[in-house]
């Protein structure tokens, strides 16, 4: 049996949507932190994303999903089996920051010099501003974190942010960028040393990175004339090549490609300028 954790709150339905496009359907009741799953060789649990590095270096949890952020906070002991990008949940990747009002006259990282930040991300906080040689106070905040330095309960926070944009519009301004982080496939050492467990993680890993490749592509077929063949194949963009088959008993062709989904509005009518018939978009859920 392998036991994987599930990261529990806003990577949780990324998680399963992901999963699910694998090959695995991940099932969780209201009230439940122990999901169902379609293999009777995994058991699920759910967990914060905070605590998971913890749970897999114990071996509590084989593998589990968390962030490279709360890995670093809880300085876990654990090996990294995949880096793992939800593009369809995240524009750019997640930055922990630096952040203070507006009209603060800190500036740099030195200004802080005997100042007071508040931050979920406590441990990794305090050992990036010891390496800074910066004296200071940093303490656990425990939510509205953005509120404490609005009303001048801190000097500065460190808040993780993707564009900033809910920063500016609260009139916070960032100083630095401390760290920037993403989701981890993370497994126990001694889970990933067993064959069997680590066969299983493999695959896993395998169509998880299967399925985040295909985020953002499509399928499309078509069927073009032995004379139009070649000024069609011009304009087709594709990962590798085209796949292209003669049609029976016919002087036509069928085509089949994988092409980025931005790419298609404009593909398919210059595919039809170029003789394309009976063109098929359509999704994808893995390529390895």
């Amino acid at each position: 049996m392998l036991k994987i954790g599930i990261p529990k709150g806003s990577l949780e339905n990324a998680t399963i949507e992901l999963f699910r496009r694998s090959g695995w359907k991940i099932s969780v009741g209201t009230r439940s932190y122990l999901p169902t799953i379609d293999d009777e060789e995994i058991r699920c649990t759910l967990v914060r994303a905070q605590e998971m590095s913890r749970f897999v270096e114990m071996g509590t949890l084989d593998v589990g999903l968390t962030g490279k952020d709360w890995i670093l906070e809880n300085n876990s002991d654990v090996v990294v089996v995949q880096d793992l990008v939800y593009s369809k949940t995240s524009a750019v990747p997640a930055r922990w920051v630096l952040v203070v009002a507006e009209d603060s006259p800190i500036r740099t990282l030195k200004d802080l010099e005997g100042k007071k930040i508040f931050t979920e991300l406590v441990n990794f906080t305090r050992r990036y501003f010891a390496e800074q040689r910066i004296n200071l106070d940093v303490e656990f905040s425990w939510g509205a974190t953005e509120g404490k330095v609005i009303e001048g309960l801190c000097d500065a926070i460190v808040e993780v942010t993707e564009t900033g944009s809910t920063l500016r519009a609260n009139k916070l301004r960032i100083v630095a960028e401390l760290l920037h982080t993403n989701t981890q496939f993370i497994a126990n050492h001694r889970s990933y040393e067993d064959p069997w467990k680590r066969e299983k993680v493999e695959q896993i890993s395998l169509l998880l990175q299967g399925a985040l490749r295909a985020e953002g592509m499509v399928g499309l077929k078509m069927n073009v004339s032995a004379n139009e063949l070649k000024g069609l194949i011009e304009i087709l963009p594709s990962i590798t090549g085209p796949t292209i088959s003669n049609l029976f008993q016919s002087d036509w062709f069928a085509i089949e490609v994988m092409v980025s989904e931005k790419v298609v509005r404009e593909l398919i009518p210059k595919l039809l300028k170029r003789g394309a018939v009976g063109i098929i978009e359509y999704p994808l859920n893995k390529v390895i």
